[in-house]
């Protein structure tokens, strides 16, 4: 019991004490009246006060105008009567946590007009009490401006924060989805067709192998060779799912293009910052493939890649002096072009070819950095 007392005091401050003191305040205002009506008349209404106040709290619709109201009438009445104006800011702290914006704006132009008419009225009647506590009157009128809007917007901007998580959220589950179908269909591509294929010469090698063994031998070697092909690839899918950095990468393709005597010529004036994991990797997938694509079907003798990253964005240029024919149909279809589409898609970021004088690829993706850094990147 004891930490839980200690956890909550942990959690509010001194918030409690003040309400608390807030609670029992009205009747140091009430046993000050000059005759035992008022008292029993001001103690009345302030035990009504918080009942309609724990009422108000969990109506919903138009009874949350209904107790409002009763709710200001009983403040007015206990500032004119007992120069008590502190149930201002219980009525202000309730208006601001109203969801409706109607109903917020409405009763929060109510509370401040009447609790303004209220107080000049008592400053005009010269009340002495009143008076005596003009500083405190003061900061309870300046809450009752600005502490219901403070309230409204911190629950609006919650709202917002738990809207934009859940989204988050949601994203998250779709893109793991997506990535999950596209693991299915490399599967798919990889095995599908290669598994048949051992399935049916597996079938004709067992019809052989007493007619004809040498021709059942060889098909067992086929299918030796389809099986270890088959297993070759599905070792280059699993190491394409891990993170791969640009770095990484880069080293990799500069061996590629040596290997087949193509002038590598690579230009990047600043390292990357501040780049998301899956970013890098989605970027790393598009270059290999660019790459690929120079290697075997441009019959390039030169390739430059560049990397610039702004406050903005994220440019990748691949450049060869090779050809590229049917450029429509090839960008549509072929190269492996509409695969690193679909995968820039995740980030937002998009692809453009250019086969004037050779062939350029351009991968653009939005910057991912945090705003404090965009000087660091001018």
């Amino acid at each position: 019991m004891i930490k839980k007392y200690l956890t909550f005091q942990k959690n509010n401050g001194i918030s409690p004490y003040i309400w608390t003191i807030l609670c029992i305040l009205p009747f140091y205002f009430i046993f000050q009246a000059s005759s035992m009506f008022k008292i029993i008349v001001g103690i009345f209404l302030t035990i009504l006060f918080f009942i309609f106040y724990r009422i108000a709290f969990v109506s919903r619709g138009w009874p949350v105008y209904l107790w409002t109201l009763i709710l200001i009438g009983i403040s007015i009445t206990s500032t004119n009567l007992f120069s008590y104006v502190y149930f201002a800011f219980f009525l202000a702290y309730f208006i601001g946590n109203i969801a409706d914006r109607v109903a917020f704006l409405t009763l929060y132009f109510i509370h401040l007009i009447s609790t303004s008419v209220s107080i000049n009225y008592s400053i005009v009647k010269q009340d002495e009490l009143f008076l005596t506590q003009l500083p405190f009157v003061i900061i309870i009128w300046i809450s009752v401006i600005l502490l219901p809007f403070n309230i409204y917007n911190k629950k609006e901007k919650g709202q917002l924060e738990e809207k934009l998580e859940d989204a988050n959220k949601k994203i998250a589950e779709l893109v793991k989805l997506e990535e999950r179908q596209r693991i299915a269909r490399d599967l798919h591509d990889i095995l599908g067709q290669k598994l048949s294929l051992i399935g049916l010469k597996s079938d004709l090698a067992s019809k052989l192998i007493s007619t004809d063994p040498h021709q059942a031998h060889h098909e067992l070697k086929d299918v030796q060779q389809t099986a270890r092909t088959a297993l070759s690839e599905v070792r280059k899918l699993v190491s394409s799912m891990r993170g791969i950095r640009l770095k990484e990468e880069i080293f990799r393709v500069r061996q590629i293009m040596e290997a087949a005597q193509i002038d590598f010529v690579f230009d990047q004036k600043t390292p990357l910052t501040n780049v998301s994991l899956l970013t890098e990797n989605i970027l790393s997938m598009c270059l290999k493939e660019a790459v690929t694509n120079v290697v075997k079907h441009s019959e390039a003798t030169s390739c430059c890649i560049s990397i610039e990253q702004s406050w903005k964005e994220i440019v990748i240029t691949v450049q060869d002096d090779g050809t590229f024919k049917d450029a429509e149909e090839s960008s549509a279809k072929g190269h492996g072009l509409l695969g690193m589409k679909e995968r820039l898609e995740f980030i937002n970021g998009d692809l453009e070819m250019r086969t004037e004088e050779g062939t350029t690829l351009i991968i653009r993706v939005p910057n991912d950095v945090k705003q404090t850094d965009k000087e660091k990147l001018k």
